[in-house]
């Protein structure tokens, strides 16, 4: 009901903006009018293919929105900056204030509407801890990244993009996943460390910048002959910004028609230039006004409703819980790949799980039924160790007394303890990847039961790298309908069929895992991940465990 209102509400407000905008907004000359300008494709083709006859070496400059990206709208983009930089509470006051100029923007026109945007997104924000343009941006961007315009632009050719966008926002993607050769766009002024949200004018960018060099690789010739050499053909997009730069250096600019662009279809993620593995932030859908609308129509529900389940997952044994949480919208589904009966499975005592968020010890405890599990933690907050409804210990990153510490916690001969619940990965991975298992739990003597774990959520992610992580399983259980998926496998024993233990044998309950759930397995790790979202390698500093910045992110870490 939310989505359908919020639709029908904003497809009433453009009808008053498409007959308001001729009263405030004059459109800018079309660009068919220049000599340069070519309408592609025709009905059989969606685009120009490169030019074989010829020895001239082909450079392509693109521009981003409207060329590149599907999507005519850069609202998203600035939209996920603002919900995200402000961090917490401020993100929120952020986004909304955009969210209430939307109207306003929709009158502005393309370009003067981006600089308005970056004001609000970017103003007060600290410039050495931005870090969304490589951490969070990159896959919403990816997701409006045209086939067809990838095919043509980038692949097979030295491709410059244009964009009226920030550099801080599309250069990382565009390098890093698209290997787009050069990036010209405007820099976001700032001053004692801080954003101003004021961004550099096109002069101002093209003086900055060697175009020349830009546009020839370093080879400064002639870049627009039609015999052999460098031809510079563009393709354009949404906007005015740098239209010099394609009627100086261009011979030829395509603009996509109407038609063509009904029929581009996003790229697929194995043509990425490397695969999108790691994101962070919070925000887990495509914030277009309509969709942030709903958001914030529902933030009233989702607080009161995630601590109402909270208390059930607190308070009530597993067998009531379970369904009651059901009704609240939490969907769950066990799944039994195991030749035994469940029963079987779930009596082994080592369950060794891939890590997708906080409650992934609480799901495998409600799908075998059994209330003795502990979960092994490293560095989670003290509030989520007080709440947390199975036992909890504290690894020290000490080889033998982590090993003693699990060990007294299992039903082995000389110890007193129940099941045990691991998560070798060491951090959690959204993305269908697994990271390298720690072999650590193949030293413990207990047959392993493999659990394939699966989340999904729409509104929120309950993870973060460089967010406040007190806040995941608020942020989790804020979701509309977030689900689980628990699937016990065939167990792995010691000395068995994944060899004689060590990482042979992680390697075979990495391999089982990544099989039944569809994954690919890396030997990344958690420092990997930190190291490419935060910048740091992801340690924690012992003196603010109990403070509510540096959290759980590592179930295991061996």
């Amino acid at each position: 009901m939310t989505k359908v209102f919020t639709r029908s509400l904003l497809m009433y407000f453009n009808k008053i903006v498409r007959s308001l905008r001729p009263l405030v907004h004059s459109p800018p000359p079309q660009p068919a009018a220049a000599d340069n300008i070519v309408r592609w494709p025709s009905d059989d083709e969606l685009l120009p293919a490169p030019d074989t006859t010829t020895t001239s070496v082909v450079t392509t400059v693109c521009k981003v929105e409207g060329g590149l990206l599907m999507s005519p709208s850069t609202f998203p983009y600035f939209m996920l900056v603002a919900l995200e930089a402000g961090g917490g509470g401020g993100g929120l006051l952020r986004g909304l204030l955009l969210l209430l100029l939307y109207p306003a923007l929709r009158l502005l026109g393309h370009d003067r509407a981006i600089r308005v945007m970056a004001m609000v997104s970017f103003a007060g924000v600290r410039k050495d801890g931005f870090r969304l343009g490589s951490s969070t941006l990159p896959r919403l961007l990816l997701e409006d990244v045209s086939a067809e315009v990838f095919e043509a632009a980038v692949r097979r050719r030295r491709c410059v993009c244009v964009s009226g966008m920030p550099r801080e926002m599309v250069e990382p993607f565009l390098r890093e996943y698209l290997g787009v050769d050069a990036v010209v766009a405007p820099e976001v002024r700032a001053f004692g460390g801080y954003y101003l949200g004021l961004m550099e004018s096109d002069g101002e960018v093209v003086r900055r910048l060697d175009m020349e060099e830009v546009i020839g690789g370093g080879e400064k010739e002639e870049t627009c002959g039609d015999g052999d050499g460098r031809v510079v053909v563009g393709i354009g997009g949404r906007g005015r910004s740098f239209s010099r730069i394609f009627q100086k250096y261009c011979k030829e600019v395509y603009v996509a028609t109407k038609s063509a662009r009904r029929r581009w279809r996003p790229l697929h993620p194995r043509r990425y230039a490397k695969p999108l593995i790691f994101h962070d932030g919070r925000t887990a859908f495509r914030p277009t006004a309509a969709a942030t609308l709903a958001m914030f129509m529902w933030l009233p529900l989702g607080a009161p409703l995630a601590i109402l389940r909270t208390a059930v997952f607190l308070l009530l044994p597993f067998s009531i819980s379970v369904p009651l949480l059901a009704a609240l919208g939490m969907h769950s589904r066990r799944i039994s790949s195991s030749s035994l009966p469940p029963a079987a499975a779930a009596a082994h005592n080592l369950f060794v799980c891939n890590h997708r968020s906080l409650v992934d010890p609480l799901y495998v405890s409600a799908a075998t039924g059994r209330t003795d599990l502990s979960a092994a933690t490293y560095s989670i907050s003290r509030l989520s160790e007080i709440l947390a409804p199975i036992r909890t210990f504290r690894l020290t990153r000490d080889r033998a007394t982590d090993r003693a510490a699990m060990q007294a916690h299992l039903s082995l001969p000389g110890g007193g303890g129940g099941g045990l619940v691991v998560c070798p990965e060491g951090t959690t991975c959204r993305e269908p990847f697994l990271l390298r298992f720690s072999p650590l739990f193949t030293e413990l003597g207990a047959d392993v039961q493999p659990v394939a774990l699966h989340s999904a959520v729409s509104m929120f992610h309950g993870t973060t790298a460089g967010g406040w992580k007190l806040l995941d399983p608020l942020y989790l259980l804020m979701n509309p309908t977030p689900a689980y998926v628990v699937q016990l496998l065939d167990p792995v024993a010691v000395g068995g069929e994944g060899g004689g233990g060590g990482p042979e044998l992680a390697n075979e309950v990495q391999r089982r895992i990544a099989e039944a759930l569809g994954y690919t397995r890396t030997a990344l790790t958690r420092r990997d991940k930190y190291l490419a979202l935060t910048g740091n390698d992801g340690g924690v500093d012992r003196r603010r465990v109990a403070g509510s910045h540096h959290h759980q992110e590592g179930v295991l870490n061996g």
